[in-house]
């Protein structure tokens, strides 16, 4: 069973569930729109809230009517709504626009949106649809290409890949930040966590390769080497259970994205060590990530903070302790760790092509190295090295 605890730690309790059907990239909608959308409109109603409560104190109303007026214009009176209307966002990457337009209705004064693909033709369609034109401008073309006269207040990007890395966005956010954020701007997300851990995942195992060994009957175990690459050659994106990973997660990469530089995302290599909680069959090892999203702090290095939780009081450190975190550190966090609630991007495993059987307490090392490829820079390397009872493995993958 997956280590849990009560409240305190990365893992939550592993209820059983029903099987998760498998889901390709364009199966449902991405998590971090429903946090734009739960964090604008909690951030906007909250502050205009608590401007008309301080108003009703002092001001006496003749009916309830008047109250409630009164108490909308007092808060308009406060500088502090001001400023949050006034705001210029960029939005890198807007697709259909929709993180656009709820920077739009949360007050910004004006909304780059900016899109190199044929969808911005959509996004400019849906704009003028909900009647934002005048704050929201749809840019079609590469950010690297655009031409704005102002700085900006906030940048706003869903720029998460598969593995958090795959399709290097995140370089035209860092490129868009030394051009057009203020100083003391905001980015959103603004910092990034991806983990990996062993995994024991028989079930798919057995349904891609075991399945060859008797069809109806008749032997086809002729076809497993060749099952055995179609099925494991390359990242597989899936939907697994905590009761599936084997140990407690391994920080590969913390990303701070007010300071992280392009060249530091072109190949980083790190060393883990595991032990395996139980025994069974380890089938590979699993990837995911956090985002979180805060104001510019103090940036914790690579050693440092590595994962902070919306329902939990504790973080961990790269030797995997817990350590407590105080009320002003909580940071609202989209997480996909298969533990929470399935998203878009699921997780990547990488498949052994035969599984390596460990005990409880046995030690799993080695290495990751995660470089852009050659042959297109969207696409990601993976080179991975192992050992584990004395025997050393390497697979080498590509994420196309």
């Amino acid at each position: 069973m997956f280590p849990c605890s009560s409240g305190n730690g990365y893992a939550m309790p592993a209820p059983e569930r029903e099987p998760r059907r498998r889901r390709g990239r364009g199966g449902g909608g991405r998590g971090l729109r429903g946090s734009f959308r739960g964090s604008y409109g909690n951030y906007s109603s909250s502050t205009s809230y608590s401007h008309a409560r301080q108003a009703r104190s002092e001001w006496e109303p003749s009916s309830k009517w008047d109250e409630f007026d009164a108490a909308y214009f007092q808060s308009y009176s406060h500088i502090g709504i001001h400023e949050e209307m006034i705001k210029v966002v960029m939005d890198v990457g807007c697709g259909t626009g929709i993180l656009s337009i709820f920077c739009a209705l949360a007050g910004a004064r004006r909304v780059y949106a900016i899109e190199a693909s044929d969808i911005a033709v959509q996004a400019s369609e849906v704009v003028k649809a909900n009647n934002l034109s005048d704050k929201v401008i749809v840019i079609h073309e590469k950010v690297e290409n655009v031409n704005i006269q102002e700085k900006v207040d906030v940048i706003i990007s869903e720029w998460m890949g598969y593995m958090l890395l795959y399709e290097s966005m995140l370089k035209s956010v860092i490129f868009a930040r030394d051009k057009w954020l203020k100083h003391g701007g905001l980015i959103l997300p603004s910092h990034a966590t991806l983990y990996m851990a062993p995994v024991t995942h028989s079930e798919r195992y057995h349904e891609s390769i075991d399945f060859w060994r008797d069809v109806y009957g008749i032997d086809m175990s002729v076809m497993l080497p060749l099952a055995k690459q179609c099925a494991f050659e390359e990242p597989s994106i899936e939907t697994i259970s905590a009761e599936n990973v084997l140990t407690w997660p391994f920080v590969v990469k913390f990303v701070d994205c007010y300071t992280v530089t392009a060249q530091e995302l072109e190949s980083i290599t790190t060393k883990y060590t595991f032990a395996s909680m139980l025994r069974a069959p380890l089938h590979g090892f699993a990837f995911w990530f956090d985002a979180e999203f805060s104001g510019p702090a103090t940036s914790p290095s690579n050693n440092s903070l590595h994962s902070v939780r919306s329902n939990s009081d504790s973080y961990f450190t790269s030797n995997n302790q817990r350590r407590k975190r105080s009320k002003s550190e909580q940071v609202l966090v989209l997480s996909t760790a298969p533990e929470d609630e399935p998203t878009h991007w699921q997780q990547t495993i990488l498949h052994f092509y035969e599984p390596v059987d460990v005990v409880q307490g046995q030690i799993i090392e080695g290495s990751i190295t995660l470089s852009q490829s050659m042959e297109n820079p969207r696409f990601m390397n993976i080179h991975l090295e192992y050992c584990s009872a004395g025997r050393s493995f390497v697979k080498e993958s590509i994420m196309r």
